[in-house]
């Protein structure tokens, strides 16, 4: 596990070289998922393997994780890493870190049985708690820093175009 002043070096190497070849910076991720039993799916990308399912009451198994926790998760997590990593970068030292999501939603709209109800999330709140022996005032500056650069937060708060295309019976369509 790498240590605060490593993470610092990595991001300050990171940040160097993007400043002399910007292009570096811009990446892009396949992920694919697909159904192995139920409504179970197995989701890859790269050498990561995780899973999907749902609870019984929604006509899972309950084998894994919804991908309702896979998002939250990642939100989380996004925001733990980025507040860690934006701590190293700021030499400050971080005893304790937690952030906790609440989502609140309507199943309804999931379902389909309800007019005008959002099958998404009709709110998000994220809990940060931590633990320094920083002023106050320097985890606020750490902790805007870290929410104003996370792409999750980012994601989740900010439209972002999506374009979907289908393959039916192995075709184009």
């Amino acid at each position: 596990m790498a240590d605060q002043a490593t993470i610092r070096q990595i991001a300050e190497r990171n940040i160097q070289l993007l400043a002399l070849k910007p292009a570096r910076g811009l990446l892009a991720c396949t992920t694919r998922a697909h159904l192995t039993d139920g409504v179970r799916c197995e989701i890859e990308e790269g050498p990561w393997r995780l899973s999907a399912d749902m609870p019984a009451k929604a006509g899972g198994g309950e084998t894994a994780p919804t991908p309702g926790v896979l998002g939250r998760g990642a939100l989380a997590g996004c925001l733990v890493i980025g507040i860690a990593t934006w701590a190293a970068r700021l030499g400050i030292p971080v005893e304790a870190l937690e952030v906790t999501v609440h989502a609140d939603f309507n199943v309804r709209g999931e379902l389909g049985c309800a007019a005008g109800v959002r099958p998404g999330y009709g709110s998000v709140r994220y809990e940060v708690a931590i633990t320094s022996a920083v002023p106050d005032e320097r985890l606020h500056a750490l902790l805007d820093l870290a929410e104003r650069h996370s792409p999750y937060l980012d994601v989740f708060a900010n439209p972002v175009p999506v374009a979907g295309t289908r393959r039916l019976n192995g075709r184009a369509a």
